[in-house]
């Protein structure tokens, strides 16, 4: 009898769309994102849909640092129209922030043919012992950012819980 690989961690997904928030139109993201952390061997807590509105955003974050969740990963709301405000919510909420991996999936994004990736205003960071990151909403920028994320998740998770020493 074959064994699973053992579980890396729990996530939490946050969609920042006013459309699905509202009803108007179905998440397609939100799936594809649960798919990529699952096959990345985290456990997926859930995916929630908020609006772009900076308190309900931060609001979302803190309910996951509190919950505990090793990774919360944000999709949308980080270009540069006045309703893209996911990453000033999370600025506010991080304790320390990680530049490299957030310029790492910028550039691969770019690399890709992801427009939104490579001008996301998305930011990575630490709040507590949670990583947060933040991912453009188009699916070659979820594809692509997972793929230059999920090798780096493992090692940080073992480092926000003290397992690498």
């Amino acid at each position: 009898m074959e064994m699973a690989p053992p579980q890396i961690g729990r996530a939490l997904v946050v969609i920042v769309d006013d459309r699905v928030s509202h009803g108007e139109r179905e998440d397609s993201i939100g799936p594809l994102v649960t798919e990529l952390l699952e096959e990345a061997r985290l456990v997926v807590d859930a995916s929630v849909v908020v609006p772009g509105d900076p308190v309900a955003i931060r609001n979302a974050l803190n309910t996951a640092v509190i919950g505990g969740v090793d990774l919360v990963v944000t999709v949308g709301g980080t270009g540069v129209s006045p309703r893209d405000v996911t990453a000033d919510a999370t600025a506010g909420v991080l304790d320390r922030p990680i530049p490299g991996i957030a310029e790492a999936i910028r550039a691969s994004g770019l690399a890709a043919g992801a427009v939104d990736a490579g001008l996301s205003r998305g930011l990575v960071g630490v709040s507590g012992s949670t990583l947060v990151v933040n991912l453009a909403p188009s699916r070659a920028a979820v594809r692509d950012g997972m793929a230059t994320l999920t090798p780096l998740v493992a090692h940080v998770i073992a480092e926000l819980s003290g397992l690498d020493d």
